[in-house]
C-alpha cells in the first residue's frame, strides 16, 4: 500500500482513538517523554543557551530517531502493521479530547457556580495564575487555550506527520513538550529554554496557519475571522498564538487578549477583536465545537497534501511519458 494511503488510514485511526478513548490518567507515552526530559535536564542545566541548546537537541533527536527505527523496523511489514504504528503514534501525540473534556468541565463548574473548583482545574489546561482570574476571566482562559492548544496538541502535529510521517509527529509532540517545560520566562529557564521556544516557534509556524485557516471555514463568522486575524494576529507576542487566537476570536464573535497572570509575574497583551463581545460561559462550549470542527479539517488538508506530494514525486520520478521519446516504427 503506497504511504500516503497508510498515513491517511493511520492518522484518521489515531484521531478516533483519540475520540473514543483520550489520555489515559496514568502511563501516558508524553507524560513519559516529560520525565525523561526532566532528567535530562538536570544532568545538563546551566544558565546558558548552549546546554538549553544540547538539551533540545537531545530531548527532541532522540523522540525523533525513535520513529525514524520505528518505521524503519515496519518498512517491509504489510499494511495493517504500518497503519497500526502511525495510528498509536497519532493518538499518542494529539490531546484534542482532553483538550475539550478539561475545558467542559471548567465550564461545568462554572455553570454550577463553583468557581473554586473551576481555578483548581484551570492549571490542567493552562498556566495562568486561577487567584486572579474571576469568573468572567476564567472562561476567557478556556477559550484562549482551547484555541492555542488545538493548533499545538492536534494539528501541528498533523501537519508534521503529513510531512515526515512517524517521526514527523513524535519530533513535534516533543518539541512542543519541550516549550511547555522550559521554553518560558522564568529565571531558571530565560535562557537554558531560550533554544527551545524557538525551535517551538519554528515547528508551530505551519499548523497555526493551517488552525487559523481551517477556523476561518468552520467558524461562524467567516468575515470576522478573516478580519481580525488580519488586523491582530500580529499584536500577540507569539508568532504561532497569535493568528490562531485572533482567527477563532473574530470566528466567534468574542473579544480575547488583556491582562493576564502567570505566577506572580502581569501581562499587559493587546486585544484581538477589539469589536467582539466579551467571553460569556456558553463560549466555551462554542469554542470546543469549533476546535473539533477545525481538527477534522486540518485532518482532510494534511491528508490531501501527502497524497498529492506523493502525486508529484511520482511524476517528478518517472520522467517524460515512454511514448514521448519514442521514435516512430521506420516505414517497410
Amino acid at each position: 500500500m503506497r504511504a500516503d494511503r497508510v498515513f491517511a488510514y493511520g492518522v484518521t485511526a489515531g484521531l478516533i482513538g483519540d475520540r473514543i478513548l483520550g489520555d489515559p490518567r496514568r502511563g501516558h507515552p508524553v507524560a513519559a517523554f516529560g520525565r525523561a526530559a526532566a532528567a535530562v535536564e538536570r544532568a545538563l542545566w546551566r544558565d546558558h543557551r548552549g546546554a538549553g541548546a544540547v538539551h533540545t537537541l537531545v530531548c527532541a533527536g532522540g523522540a525523533a530517531a525513535l520513529g525514524v527505527l520505528g518505521a524503519r523496523a515496519v518498512r517491509s511489514a504489510p499494511a495493517a502493521v504500518r497503519i497500526t504504528l502511525t495510528a498509536a503514534a497519532t493518538w499518542a501525540v494529539v490531546g484534542g479530547t482532553s483538550l475539550g473534556r478539561e475545558a467542559r468541565a471548567i465550564g461545568g463548574a462554572l455553570a454550577a457556580g463553583d468557581v473554586d473548583v473551576a481555578r483548581e482545574r484551570l492549571p490542567h489546561l493552562c498556566g495562568r495564575d486561577p487567584q486572579a482570574l474571576d469568573e468572567q476571566q476564567i472562561a476567557r482562559a478556556v477559550v484562549e487555550s482551547v484555541a492555542e492548544n488545538t493548533s499545538d496538541a492536534v494539528v501541528g502535529a498533523l501537519v508534521w506527520g503529513a510531512a515526515a510521517g512517524v517521526p514527523g509527529l513524535l519530533a513535534f509532540r516533543a518539541v512542543n513538550t519541550l516549550d511547555a517545560m522550559v521554553g518560558h520566562r522564568s529565571p531558571r529557564h530565560l535562557r537554558y529554554g531560550w533554544a527551545s521556544a524557538r525551535l517551538d516557534d519554528l515547528a508551530g509556524w505551519p499548523g497555526a496557519r493551517l488552525t487559523a485557516a481551517a477556523a476561518v471555514l468552520a467558524g461562524p463568522d467567516r468575515r470576522g475571522a478573516v478580519r481580525a486575524w488580519r488586523q491582530d494576529a500580529a499584536k500577540h507576542p507569539s508568532p504561532n498564538a497569535g493568528p490562531v487566537e485572533s482567527a477563532f476570536a473574530g470566528a466567534l464573535g468574542v473579544r480575547m487578549g488583556g491582562t493576564l497572570a502567570y505566577a506572580g509575574r502581569v501581562e499587559h497583551r493587546p486585544v484581538l477583536n477589539g469589536a467582539g463581545r466579551p467571553v460569556d460561559l456558553p463560549d466555551i462550549e462554542r469554542a470546543v465545537r469549533l476546535s473539533r470542527r477545525v481538527t477534522w479539517l486540518a485532518l482532510a488538508a494534511c491528508v490531501a497534501g501527502r497524497a498529492l506530494g506523493h502525486l508529484l514525486r511520482t511524476r517528478t520520478t518517472s520522467g517524460t511519458p515512454a511514448t514521448a521519446g519514442t521514435p516512430r516504427k521506420a516505414r517497410a
